[in-house]
């Protein structure tokens, strides 16, 4: 049974202008509280700032946004205190209301995120090997040994490869029918012969396709082959292999490898 995904979608979000440095949730959090407290010295209390920390992060903010933020006003029939201008206030809401926006967008992310076919992909692109050819497929099929096993990988409705791998291994990957894999097989393993049916190996992988990029170098040329299903398996041959089997884009033609040469793992 596939595990679930631990990833979550998480994002921050500041507002800025041009290239200055971006206004954060603690500094509209300090004016939020400013304005429901009335006083500087008591919203700094509240989120645990200094009251010198306090007025340094208004006027930041008050380089940053061009013009007054906070009014203090001392005395007088309102019995003074600290209050937020209209430009202050108009700060607040634009966050929040940007925040708002953020907080749905990273839900739906989310959501995307906990598909099934989503997180699939992105276990996909979660392995780095060096092996050019990576396959992500399904156990179909294991036949046990004495010591080794053969283990069958169906990797869509036209493709499937056979790895043999010690009974060992069989047990400390903890396969068995479903069980989600990766398959590696290095390109030099892999061999390429014309698409002729009546050429029989002793290989037992032997995918079929047409040839879709060659890459030429000074003795070895690398030749991809798209096969059927949506899969590509790459081989890296000689040159002179090339010229003689005729190989061109468009060419059908097979890969072929042994089941010792493929290399089975799970993500942990």
């Amino acid at each position: 049974m596939a595990r679930q995904p631990p990833w979550q979608v998480q994002g921050r979000i500041g507002l800025s202008a041009g290239n200055r440095e971006p206004i954060d949730d603690r500094r509209i959090e300090l004016l939020e509280q400013i304005e429901r407290t009335g006083s500087i010295t008591r919203a700094a209390k509240t989120l645990g700032m200094s009251y010198r920390a306090a007025w340094n992060a208004v006027d930041a903010l008050h380089n940053l946004a061009g013009e007054a933020l906070v009014a203090t006003q001392s005395g007088g029939s309102a019995g003074g205190g600290t209050r937020l201008t209209p430009a202050g206030e108009r700060l607040v809401r634009t966050y929040r209301a940007v925040q708002e926006h953020q907080r749905r967008f990273l839900i739906g992310l989310q959501a995307q995120l906990e598909h099934p076919e989503t997180y699939q992909l992105l276990r996909r692109f979660a392995v780095k090997t060096s092996a050019r050819n990576q396959f992500f497929g399904t156990v179909t099929g294991i036949r046990p040994g004495a010591v080794n096993a053969e283990v069958t990988v169906t990797l869509n409705d036209h493709d499937r490869l056979v790895a043999t791998i010690t009974m060992e291994s069989l047990s400390e990957l903890e396969l068995g029918p479903g069980s989600e894999v990766w398959a590696l097989v290095k390109a030099p393993s892999v061999m390429v012969i014309p698409n002729d049916p009546g050429i029989w190996l002793s290989a037992r992988n032997r995918l079929c396709g047409n040839v879709s990029r060659i890459t030429r170098g000074a003795v070895n040329s690398d030749v991809v082959i798209d096969l059927p299903g949506g899969s590509a398996v790459s081989a890296i041959i000689t040159n002179d292999s090339l010229d003689s089997l005729a190989l061109a884009v468009g060419t059908p033609a097979c890969a072929v490898f042994k089941a010792g040469s493929v290399i089975l793992g799970v993500n942990a």
